[in-house]
């Protein structure tokens, strides 16, 4: 039996964003069609009493926290204290008013970068706390530890029905394509599509090219964000533990494959038909050496990632292409 009906009200916070769209896109095409997508303009999720007045209206059954200050290695190395301070403002109120609203069912989604920076491979969700930080991105890691957290005490405390998912590297349609602030895959795509419009005879890349990540298409997440909201509940004898015993209140999800970045920067030169020269600028940070997640649990609950990253990519290119979004 489902843990969560298509009669109950659905709140996706970030639902402008590339996770939170395909998330309501999913529950749509799957029937869960009461969907509240709340605007920045209609909600600020910074202020407290503006959440709290927005619970006290709506009052939603299920709610899936997506939105949150997001950005690549240079706007995290860059602006650390903007992504802790937003970060931990946008998750303490809504899963804060969340709790006190007693939702049914709150899906909270984070990031494998909680991780440690010299993490065993492929990354367990026992991993988590058991080593430093890889430094670029230690403010947005730090807050969203703070997330699982407070969702994993109140749950233990007051038994607030919450779970967390871990998503490795995203990208995909509606991505963000912003020069300072995209993630990897949206950075290749447009540097080396703008390099191929401009005719340019090379392309420099952040690093050495060796450091290996794991990408996941953004519409996998969203399947796995619903399929875990049917199908996992903290209470049930089942639902998965760590190798003490002890429940686990957040699990990864990825697709257990990675890529060299080199390999990514080529891949994606030759997707776009970018034909020059790919320069590496070592000067520049690599960020974390590997990170491979171990997505064993999420995978024997029965979840497992279909679109394969070449596909995801021509799917991505074309989206951007259609968008228009060199400026």
């Amino acid at each position: 039996m489902k843990l969560i009906n298509k009669d109950q009200k659905f709140v996706v916070f970030g639902s402008r964003g590339m996770v939170g769209r395909s998330i309501c896109n999913v529950l749509k095409k799957n029937g869960y069609l009461n969907i509240l997508e709340p605007s920045k303009q209609e909600l600020n999720l910074l202020e407290l009493s503006s959440v709290e007045n927005w619970f006290e209206f709506h009052n939603p059954d299920v709610v899936i926290l997506a939105a949150a200050k997001v950005g690549g290695i240079l706007a995290n190395n860059d602006y650390p204290g903007d992504f802790i301070l937003e970060n931990l403002k946008i998750q303490t109120n809504v899963i804060e008013t969340s709790w006190k609203k007693e939702v049914k069912k709150f899906l909270f989604l984070g990031s494998s970068c909680i991780y440690p920076k010299y993490s065993s491979q492929p990354i367990k969700e026992e991993e988590l706390l058991n080593g430093y930080l890889e430094k670029t991105n230690e403010g947005y890691a730090i807050a969203k530890i703070a997330g699982i957290k407070l969702c994993e005490a109140l749950n233990r405390q007051y038994g607030f029905n919450s779970i967390c998912l871990m998503p490795t590297n995203l990208y995909g349609t509606g991505d963000n394509y912003d020069k300072l602030t995209s993630h990897v895959i949206a950075s290749l795509i447009r540097r080396f599509y703008e390099a191929k419009l401009k005719n340019k005879k090379e392309v420099i890349c952040w690093g050495t090219g060796s450091p290996r990540r794991e990408f996941l298409n953004v519409d996998d997440l969203a399947e796995a964000s619903l399929f875990v909201l049917e199908n996992w509940n903290l209470e049930s004898n089942s639902s998965p533990r760590d190798t003490k015993g002890e429940l686990l209140s957040f699990l990864n999800v990825g697709t257990g494959k990675d890529i060299s970045i080199k390999d990514l920067a080529e891949l994606i030169a030759d997707l776009v038909g970018f034909n020059g020269l790919i320069r590496w600028d070592e000067s520049k940070p690599n960020g974390t050496p590997k990170k491979l997640l171990d997505i064993t649990r999420i995978n024997k609950m029965g979840w497992k990632a279909k679109i394969k990253l070449k596909d995801g990519l021509i799917s991505a290119i074309e989206s951007f292409k259609k968008e228009s979004l060199i400026n």
